[in-house]
């Protein structure tokens, strides 16, 4: 088996980039997009289900509160799934899940029937991210593996902007129900064109299913051709080994369970503590509430920047390094955030800040996290670690709203800087390089 598992690994590292890949990045993409668009929507939706009277700012709290805790059972439940019956059907499932919610929420009678159907749709956006990107990871050849993943990122990020679009044209004159309509009827035909979406061959040897991964694999190779650069013959299998949830827990693997936990929390710490309290520290820096709108979306717009940059860099500074050097530059560009009241420089330091976000987030969640499991355990290693992430996302606002209020912006600056510190502590002590190696290297590592 692990000769096997060696063999077509180094098959389809071997591999220039072809149809073949691009057809597995936009299935992948598409349902990851819808995903994305589904949880940037509860902004726009929330404040028209206040202004029309039918929620409350409590009820909207519930709401929020119920997706986080959706996310996170969502993202435990995807490696359970994804592990032991494979990812294409997690992927279906998951796409099913919170595409039917969707169009529940879309009929929902009151706002309480709207939070239940929310909590189900957060079981489908937890799930899909962890899916996603360890799906990616399997199909693309090592040494584009990092693009691949940091371009996944940022097709994912585009939808911020465009769920705030479509809301702003959409919610005055149709109202919020056709937001979580238009989601449904994405998620369903994504679903319907997904059902070409092959299984990982990486897994179907996991799970000795040798002849199923051959087919997927020949016909890669057939759309393909063999980069000049590949290997001439496969490396030597290391010792066969088969991989359990337990191994997660103790070593060689409890190392990198723990660097895909911190790398999880402390991105989104960073990204929850600024992204979600941007207007307030606006206002709080002098800003009347319809500048600090204005502003938001200015600061915002390096998002997507950042996963450009992610994407471009990813490849050629590699993930451990790059993750230790933004999280540094990140604490900088908080610190002079805080600092400055001038509006022109408040929306540069922010624009920058939300920019490191998105690059740390390309670098981490997208490449990083899957690259340091073996393929038994790959989406359980990374649903531990979204697991731990969306938990976080739950504590941190109770978090951050009691040190802006004992220490102001910069007690919350101390709380960032001391997350990103203690990244940069652990990958600099314990991290490992993935950068432009097999996923068959790397598990035996």
């Amino acid at each position: 088996m692990a000769n096997s598992a060696v063999d077509i690994g180094w098959r389809l590292d071997r591999l220039n980039i072809s149809r073949f890949h691009w057809r597995v990045l936009a299935l992948i993409a598409a349902g990851m997009f819808f995903d994305s668009f589904d949880l940037y929507l509860a902004s726009g939706v929330l404040g028209a289900l206040v202004q029309s009277g039918e929620s409350t700012i409590s009820l909207n709290a519930t709401f929020i509160s119920a997706t986080f805790l959706g996310m996170m059972i969502g993202a435990w439940c995807a490696g359970l799934l994804g592990d032991r019956f494979g990812r294409k059907f997690s992927y279906q499932f998951n796409l099913m899940l919170f595409g039917g919610a969707s169009l529940a929420g879309a009929f929902c009678p009151s706002m309480p029937w709207l939070i239940v159907a929310r909590f189900f749709m957060g079981l489908g956006l937890g799930a899909e991210i962890v899916v996603g990107y360890g799906t990616i990871s399997e199909f693309i050849p090592a040494r584009h593996r990092g693009r691949f993943a940091a371009l996944l990122n940022l097709i994912i990020n585009s939808s911020l902007f465009l769920a705030t679009v479509i809301g702003w044209l959409v919610i005055p004159k149709f109202g919020w129900r056709w937001m979580f309509a238009i989601v449904s009827v994405g998620a369903f035909v994504v679903w319907f064109l997904r059902r070409s979406l092959p299984e990982s061959p990486r897994w179907l040897v996991a799970q000795g299913r040798l002849e199923e991964a051959e087919k997927i694999v020949s016909r890669a190779e057939a759309e393909s051709t063999v980069s000049k650069e590949a290997p001439t013959t496969p490396p030597a299998p290391a010792a066969s080994r088969t991989y359990t949830l337990g191994d997660l827990f103790r070593p060689p693997l409890l190392v990198r369970t723990i660097l895909a936990v911190v790398v999880t929390v402390c991105l989104l710490t960073f990204n929850f503590a600024f992204v979600s309290w941007v207007p307030t520290f606006l206002v709080k820096q002098g800003l009347g509430i319809s500048n600090s709108l204005g502003v938001s979306a200015l600061i915002f717009a390096g998002g997507p920047l950042g996963s450009l940059i992610g994407l471009l860099l990813c490849e050629k500074i590699g993930r451990r390094w790059g993750i230790v050097a933004f999280s540094a530059v990140g604490i900088a560009v908080s610190a002079a955030y805080v600092s400055v009241t001038d509006v022109t420089l408040v929306v540069t330091f922010g624009f920058l800040v939300s920019c490191v976000i998105y690059i740390l987030s390309s670098l981490s969640i997208a490449c990083y996290v899957p690259e340091l499991f073996p393929t038994e355990v790959r989406l359980r290693g990374s649903g531990i670690a979204n697991t731990a992430g969306r938990a976080v996302n739950i504590a941190v606002p109770y978090a951050i709203a009691a040190t802006f209020d004992e220490f102001g912006l910069y007690g919350v600056l101390g709380l960032i800087s001391a997350a990103l510190l203690l990244q940069m502590i652990m990958l600099t002590t314990m991290g490992i390089e993935t950068k432009g190696r097999s996923l068959e290297e790397l598990a035996s590592a």
